[in-house]
């Protein structure tokens, strides 16, 4: 009888190979992170350059979620027919695209146009990479691998917060995107080298020449070769968006997608909003992008303490905990904190709850859906989520725009936390059903 393939990865345990697939997945989600917050860094810089106001900023701050939803929705299901790779290398080469033009916008309207385009880029990645490494993985540290590729966001923003920190000392706001169109290009090399395809969608799609790429990945996995392939029930299908929404499916289909939505207008409400809030304190551009940084420093220890427990609690539970501590830490956020040390700690402790919250999220969703639809899955929860998120930022401008001051505007924002754990408490109980792993 032929040997499945996945059955072999999912029992063996990892090597450094496949340690190193997840390795690049989480660089690649740091970029992610970096180019989505790359208009934070560089929004105090814009706004004064072209005397924009708060409620003008807030909507070029949602131009990108706008497009990253697009890119989600229709590229996580390209990834799920011409591959996770392929998708990748496109996404990177629109995310360069978009970042090298936004360094030659000279208006809002151009500006907005480009990050759009960026956001094509970077929805699209993460629906790949979510796919891309929760198929790499084992089945014992599935999980881990996708808490840490998750994990990868706020590191970006860290390292990239630190050196837009030091550009915009020296350069002006433009140098933040020439530096990331720089780094998305450096990506396209590695991910030619260290990232083959995923074995789970060659064996789903089963091109000619099937056995052997899959022969070659099991190779630098540390796995003997397979002589054949098991039989298919069928030839490999297009994977319609509707499918989530078969009786198998569409509990975890939209109370993920609920989840995701409410959550991350909490978290990029605190994300997008920093610096300029900072900077309205009194406190200067690189100071700003620094507590920035902080909240990014919080964000990734908070994904690391939610990883290294998921061998121990339940992820459904440590993610609903994660968003009820999100919505306090907030508010707490919204308080005048006096001085920029206490600033800087607050909203360290916000970004670890919210992010904590996110990564949580993403494990969730690669173990609730079977791998033909994974992509698919990954790109419209997040497409939905992210598309609805879009008005976070905006709402939050208009509100300040409005008069109302930050603790309000806070606990508007920090409501969205508690509907996404009411959410995840509905799931409870739920499994998928079996039907839905059959073509696994």
């Amino acid at each position: 009888m032929a040997i499945d393939p996945r059955a072999v990865i999912d029992r063996e345990p990892m090597s450094r190979f496949q340690w190193g697939i997840v390795a690049t997945m989480i660089g690649l989600n740091a970029l992610d992170g970096f180019d989505v917050l790359s208009i934070s860094f560089a929004s105090p810089g814009i706004a004064k350059e072209w005397g924009i106001d708060r409620a003008a900023l807030g909507l070029v701050l949602s131009m990108e979620l706008i497009g990253m939803a697009i890119g989600s929705l229709f590229l996580g299901g390209v990834a799920d027919r011409v591959g996770r790779r392929a998708t990748i290398l496109g996404c990177l080469v629109l995310m360069s695209v978009g970042m090298l033009g936004a360094s030659t916008a000279n208006g809002v309207e151009i500006l907005s146009a480009w990050r759009v385009l960026t956001g094509l880029g970077i929805g699209g990645m993460l629906a790949a990479t979510n796919a891309a490494v929760a198929e790499a993985a084992n089945a014992k540290r599935r999980a881990l691998a996708v808490v840490l590729m998750a994990a990868g966001y706020p590191v970006g923003t860290i390292v990239g917060g630190s050196i837009s920190a030091v550009l915009l000392a020296h350069y002006d706001w433009r140098a933040v995107f020439v530096f990331g169109a720089i780094c998305s290009l450096l990506f396209v090399p590695l991910v030619l080298w260290r990232s083959p395809e995923s074995v789970s969608f060659l064996m789903h799609k089963r091109p000619p020449n099937a056995l052997a790429r899959i022969n070659r990945t099991l190779a630098r996995m540390g796995h003997p070769p397979v002589d054949s392939l098991p039989e298919t029930s069928g030839p490999a299908r297009k994977v319609p968006v509707v499918e989530l929404f078969s009786p198998a499916l569409v509990r975890a289909t939209l109370l993920l997608t609920l989840a995701y939505l409410a959550h991350i207008m909490t978290f990029y409400f605190i994300l997008k909003w920093i610096p300029k809030i900072v900077v309205d304190m009194g406190f200067p551009s690189p100071q700003a992008a620094g507590v920035l940084v902080w909240a990014s420093i919080g964000g990734a220890t908070g994904s690391l303490i939610l990883g290294l427990l998921t061998g121990r609690i339940r992820v459904l539970a440590l993610t609903i905990g994660a968003m009820l501590l999100s919505t306090a830490l907030v508010i707490v956020f919204g308080r005048d904190q006096g001085d920029l040390a206490t600033l800087s700690l607050v909203a360290a402790l916000a970004g670890f709850a919210t992010n904590a919250g996110v990564v949580g999220l993403y494990a969730l969703i690669a173990q609730s859906f079977p791998t033909q639809v994974r992509a698919t899955a990954t790109g419209f929860v997040i497409g939905v989520g992210r598309g609805g998120s879009a008005l976070a930022p905006a709402l939050a401008g208009f509100l300040f725009a409005g008069g109302y001051g930050l603790q309000t505007v806070a606990v508007i924002m920090g409501l969205g936390s508690i509907v996404g754990a009411a959410a995840l408490f509905a799931m409870r109980g739920w499994t998928a059903k079996p039907e839905a792993e059959a073509a696994r």
